[in-house]
């Protein structure tokens, strides 16, 4: 018989989660599915996640009167986004239990603090430095040679708030200026991509693990379009990116879910990219592929209920479906009994917004993945 766990949050207590786009949406399919009840508290009114659950307060993510609010009509509270107030957290932990804690916030909300964070753990980064002005910049250049990209030290996501620099000759310098009109900026060496991945791994108060396959992925437009499991790597780069997450997920104290994202170089050096302190999109296709979720590791983490070890039923592939294919999608659905489709109710649709996705499960990724991209769905 397996370890007692000491102060699980059972079933029919209720979770608060701050966040109401497509992954809270997620978390809360889980957490209702194992009988919990849900409020979110989102600006949104009837978010995607809201759709889903038992209540939703209508507030900003700053605003802490609602924030203790929420706090004071849950029994755990829990986030589907990195971009929350570390501070607000911290006040609202006095009324509640927030088992994942500010430690992740933390150190991820800040890509200067991430990446010290990675290098003080052992693990290789790309090579990079902080620049706070023009003349700073071009020392920058000069030190790490382009191709580099220019990002935010804070937010930014899907591509935005960073610039690829080709050749640093043929750059427009406003664009530069307006990133550094928000704060110091990192520049960093595009180093010669093999490939992406990602490993997401979950953890509960205990400390017990559960890791997920690699995934592999593929972005366009900075946007990420398709991901595949298991990722095609040496054992030798697995293993490491293995040792990664279960390091990295010891020294965060993590409880839920996080996912580390990974350069593969050429010659197969492994660069560690950036840690996202939640479910990730990558990770959808858990939901059809394994015997839990990552949804579902993360509902079990924030709770404190046993971490089961993760089992690939079959290989995956998932593709994201933004504003201009969700329509193209659903007129191709009756076609395709292969398709896993989420469809995550947002009620604006916008270009290159994430608005769902579909998941294939195929004993042959080359051959469904051929499939996918050969598809008519796409030309927009």
């Amino acid at each position: 018989m397996g370890k007692i766990l000491t102060k699980s949050i059972l079933p029919n207590s209720t979770i608060g989660i701050i966040g109401g786009g497509q992954l809270g949406q997620m978390m809360a399919f889980e957490a209702k599915a194992m009988g919990y009840k849900v409020i979110i508290l989102d600006p949104q009114e009837n978010c995607s996640a809201a759709q889903v659950s038992d209540d939703q307060i209508v507030a900003n993510y700053d605003d802490l009167e609602k924030l203790i609010e929420l706090a004071k009509r849950c029994d755990v509270l829990t986030y589907e986004f990195e971009n929350v107030d570390a501070k607000a957290i911290n006040e609202v932990k006095k009324y509640t239990q927030v088992p994942q804690g500010t430690k992740a916030l933390s150190v991820t909300q800040n890509r200067v603090s991430e990446k010290d964070f990675i290098e003080q753990s052992g693990f290789q980064t790309v090579p990079h430095v902080v620049i706070k002005n023009i003349f700073e910049y071009h020392r920058g250049i000069e030190k790490l040679t382009a191709p580099v990209i220019l990002k935010t030290i804070r937010g930014g996501y899907d591509g935005k708030g960073q610039i690829l620099i080709e050749d640093p000759d043929d750059v427009c310098y406003a664009d530069i200026e307006e990133l550094l009109m928000q704060g110091p900026c990192m520049l960093e060496k595009k180093i010669n991509l093999k490939k992406e991945v990602s490993v997401v791994v979950s953890a509960n108060s205990d400390g017990q693990t559960s890791i997920f396959p690699i995934i592999e992925n593929v972005h366009r437009h900075n946007i990420l379009h398709l991901s595949t499991c298991p990722a095609q790597l040496s054992e030798q780069a697995s293993q490491h990116i293995y040792q990664v997450g279960e390091t990295l997920a010891k020294e965060l104290e993590l409880v839920g879910t996080m996912c580390i994202e990974f350069f593969v170089s050429d010659d197969d050096e492994v660069f560690v990219n950036e840690i996202a302190p939640r479910p990730h999109n990558s990770g959808h296709l858990t939901i059809e592929a394994c015997n839990i979720s990552q949804f579902n590791s993360h509902i079990r983490g924030v709770c404190n209920l046993p971490m089961p070890e993760v089992e690939l039923f079959k290989p995956a592939l998932m593709v994201n479906l933004l504003g201009q294919h969700l329509e193209n999608a659903k007129a191709e659905l009756n076609l395709h009994p292969e398709w896993n489709f989420h469809d995550y109710g947002k009620d604006a649709i916008k270009e290159n917004r994430k608005m769902g996705h579909i998941t294939v499960l195929s004993d042959n990724l080359t051959q469904a993945k051929q499939a996918i991209e050969n598809n008519p769905i796409w030309r927009v």
